[in-house]
């Protein structure tokens, strides 16, 4: 779907991927519903779209109260008349440690928002798509969603729910007008870490010599072209590509491959 002159919600655009698609999508003619927890960050983002500020609408809100999710549309369609797209950006990892380690709260928080306020997402807006023209969901799932991580097995428990939602979803819609796609983002320099509430004591920096990630304005054009063409499956980075080519041709190798690189962290 071309996005301009189109109205899309990007969950998580207070910062990091979520600000640079906001951006990106700004540029591109589009006008867009940035939702964040953050009023601070929203704000940060308006300010960055300078010019295009006249198209962006920001708002607070916690995609895992369902009751406020619900009420959302109504609230979206009074500041820009119409939607016709919804990025599932929004998204925390887990603390770095074994399931045998990670406590219920912690678990219950991750599948929280990264699984059930997409759900909830997709549920209050896709009624109100399937009256457009033409519409497009993009989930972002992870590279973690089809390779499992030591450390952040709940994550990407979490990330493969993703995954096979919206590729049911894309099964269910498929002779509607709405489109759907599914992201799997490698290792991005954003400050996701930070975000979750999550304190890794033996993690590279991102962007250190140690570990090489994809910009958040690099993996936003990836995403956001690849919802233009109507990709199904986006990787962003070349590190998703690798290990989904990886993965495929021999899950046993490429699962010790990432238990190797991740050793440090579980110590």
């Amino acid at each position: 779907m071309n996005p301009k002159n189109k109205t899309i919600i990007v969950t998580g655009g207070g910062n990091g991927m979520g600000r640079a698609m906001v951006l990106n999508l700004l540029k591109r003619g589009a006008r867009v519903a940035a939702v964040d927890m953050r009023e601070s960050a929203l704000e940060e983002t308006k300010l960055l779209s300078a010019e295009n500020a006249g198209n962006l609408s920001v708002h607070v809100l916690d995609i895992t109260d369902k009751a406020a999710v619900e009420k959302f549309p109504e609230i979206v369609m009074e500041a820009h008349g119409a939607v016709d797209g919804l990025i599932n950006n929004a998204g925390i990892i887990q603390p770095f440690v074994r399931v045998n380690d990670l406590e219920f709260s912690a678990i219950e928080r991750v599948m929280n928002v990264n699984f059930y306020g997409l759900l909830y997402m997709v549920k209050a807006f896709l009624p109100h798509f399937l009256k457009r023209p033409e519409a497009h969901i993009v989930n972002i799932s992870s590279m973690g969603g089809f390779l499992p991580v030591p450390g952040q097995s709940v994550y990407g428990a979490s990330k493969a729910a993703v995954k096979l939602l919206s590729e049911g979803l894309y099964g269910e819609l498929m002779n509607s007008n709405v489109k759907v796609s599914v992201v799997f983002p490698g290792a991005i320099g954003t400050n996701i870490t930070t975000n979750s509430g999550v304190n890794i004591p033996n993690m590279p920096e991102a962007g250190s010599s140690k570990i090489k990630t994809l910009s958040p304005e690099k993996a936003a054009e990836i995403i956001i072209s690849g919802m233009e063409k109507n990709k199904v499956r986006i990787y962003a980075g070349n590190d998703s590509l690798l290990m989904n080519y990886l993965y495929r041709l021999s899950p046993g190798f490429a699962t010790r491959f990432i238990g190797k690189q991740m050793k440090s962290l579980l110590k």
